[in-house]
């Protein structure tokens, strides 16, 4: 069973949304404090964590970040008051893997739960080699020029699409569909800053004609097989 592990002290949001992922099936823990939140997070066999940015005694982002350090297989869906646009990118530097303000719609929110755990069934365990990128699935590692790289869950999947398809143009429109589940983040600067992460990691900042991951001016990215 899906472990989720949810970081709200807000009773009258906890509850609810606790009651709302055991109907889906998911196996919820709810804690109320960051630093609770944080030791159960690095201690149990959590699948999935939903943090609130406003815990008391550890604010969300550092339980984000300590989290992000120790463990990078476990995504991070934070949840937050502060809808900002610095807000959310210092939520997704911090580490986590998607963002949702409140006041939110339950429907919405289990949306981006479902897309977060959506590849985590085992099913996509092929090796996808491309170049001297080697990607893992089930192991969830990914290998450049034979070394170990470290990418969090977002990178690893942005990753994973553009290798899946090298060689083709991915459309902006289907990456965020299927990494991010949300097409309506198009007017964000989100896939942008993770496709700058991504390509940092792993070496591909170079001159722009020689990049492995070219952007297509107005549609969206090819990962080069050459």
């Amino acid at each position: 069973m899906t472990a989720v592990l949810l970081a709200e002290d807000d009773e009258a949001i906890a509850a609810p949304l606790s009651r709302a992922l055991g109907r889906e099936g998911y196996d919820v823990t709810v804690e109320q404090t960051g630093p609770d939140a944080l030791e159960r997070a690095l201690g149990g066999s959590f699948d999935l964590l939903i943090l609130d940015l406003g815990l008391p005694g550890m604010d969300g982002l550092e339980v984000c970040r300590q989290v992000r350090a120790n463990r990078s297989d476990l995504a991070v869906l934070m949840l937050t008051a502060r809808t900002d646009e610095v807000d959310f990118v210092v939520g997704l530097d911090a580490g986590a893997d998607d963002y949702v303000g409140k006041p939110f719609r339950l429907a919405e929110l289990m949306a981006r739960v479902r897309a977060l755990l959506r590849r985590r069934g085992g099913s996509e365990d092929s090796v996808v080699e491309v170049g001297d990128i080697r990607l893992e699935p089930a192991a969830r590692r990914v290998l450049v020029d034979g070394s170990e790289i470290a990418l969090a869950n977002k990178e690893y999947e942005l990753l994973r699409v553009l290798l899946e398809h090298a060689g083709q143009v991915v459309s902006r429109e289907q990456i965020l569909r299927e990494v991010w589940g949300d097409v309506e983040l198009r007017g964000s600067k989100t896939l942008d800053m993770h496709m700058s992460w991504l390509r940092r990691k792993i070496g591909d900042e170079g001159p722009v004609a020689e990049r492995r991951i070219a952007t297509v001016r107005g549609v969206g990215f090819r990962f080069n097989a050459d």
